[in-house]
């Protein structure tokens, strides 16, 4: 069950390295790696955090993908 990320797209329309958007949301640049890799899930405050960096809602950079999702969505 991941959850799927577009943070990279985000940080980068935002000319920001992985440090450079750790240090504005006060997490390391492994952090940032590891959200956009999708080997780490953000807490409920650090995905807020990075929305309110982004200027967006959280879900425009965070979605929670359940299992068999792609499976529903091609037989509809």
């Amino acid at each position: 069950m991941p959850l799927l990320n577009r943070l990279k797209e985000y940080r980068s329309r935002l000319n920001l390295n992985q440090t450079e958007l750790g240090k504005k949301a006060g997490v390391s640049r492994q952090t940032i790696s590891l959200i956009e890799r999708g080997d780490y899930s953000p807490s409920v405050t650090l995905a807020l955090k990075l929305a309110m960096i982004c200027e967006v809602q959280v879900e425009d950079i965070f979605r929670y993908k359940e299992d068999g999702e792609d499976e529903r969505e091609e037989n509809e």
